[in-house]
């Protein structure tokens, strides 16, 4: 059993009366060309309300119905499931543009676990247009994330541009910028630290520092 999908309903109404078609229009169009022969102008409205959330096929119809992609009727999508209905892919194409079983992929889906390696995440990432963040969280790589930019910014940063830019799937010469400047802040902290000669918080900057590290990586790379 899925998780509703994050659904907005607000988007729904305004994109509704964008194309100036009242709940009725848009049940019949979801009946007549997407075979959703359940949904009636209570549906839509319920939608709209929040009163209640659409599965992934009706999503889908009511997208269509309101000349739209699923993904303009979403929140920020979380999981793969999600990411793919937000793009509009069947998982016989991600499957596909993945080079993974079908079964294995709908497992993969069923369970929230990417068991994927790095060829296999680069191609999902490609097949459905995800950026860097959102495949790493995908694929569970997170942690590993925390453990590379702690090493990077603790020791030498030019030695972990590779294992970095494998794991987030850029370019090498992406992450210059960033890791010298997460590198220079870590090193001011740590030197403040010795500067004050210790005490009872010696090292607590960089300590909160590594823990945010993550973060801290995402909002400096995105915004440079």
């Amino acid at each position: 059993m899925h998780p509703p999908l994050p659904f907005s309903a607000r988007a729904a109404r305004i994109l509704r009366e964008k194309v100036g078609m009242a709940p009725g229009h848009v049940a019949y169009g979801m009946r007549a060309s997407y075979g959703m022969t359940h949904v009636t102008p209570d549906h839509i409205t319920a939608w709209e309300r929040g009163m209640a959330v659409p599965d992934a096929h009706e999503l889908t119809a009511l997208a269509g119905a309101l000349w739209c992609a699923p993904r303009d009727l979403m929140g920020t999508p979380r999981t793969l499931r999600e990411h793919r209905i937000a793009r509009g892919i069947a998982p016989e194409d991600v499957a596909r543009a993945t080079g993974v079983p079908l079964h294995a992929y709908l497992a993969m889906e069923e369970s929230g676990r990417w068991t994927g390696g790095r060829r296999e995440s680069a191609l999902l990432g490609a097949a459905l247009g995800l950026p860097p963040r959102a495949l790493l969280s995908i694929t569970g790589g997170e942690e590993e994330l925390a453990r590379l930019l702690a090493e990077a910014v603790s020791t030498r940063w030019q030695a972990h541009i590779r294992e970095i830019a494998d794991l987030v799937s850029v370019d090498r010469r992406e992450l210059k910028s960033t890791l010298r400047a997460m590198h220079d802040e870590y090193q001011t902290l740590m030197a403040a630290t010795l500067s004050r000669g210790g005490g009872a918080d010696s090292g607590e900057g960089g300590r909160r520092y590594l823990e945010e590290i993550v973060h801290h990586f995402w909002t400096r790379f995105e915004s440079r």
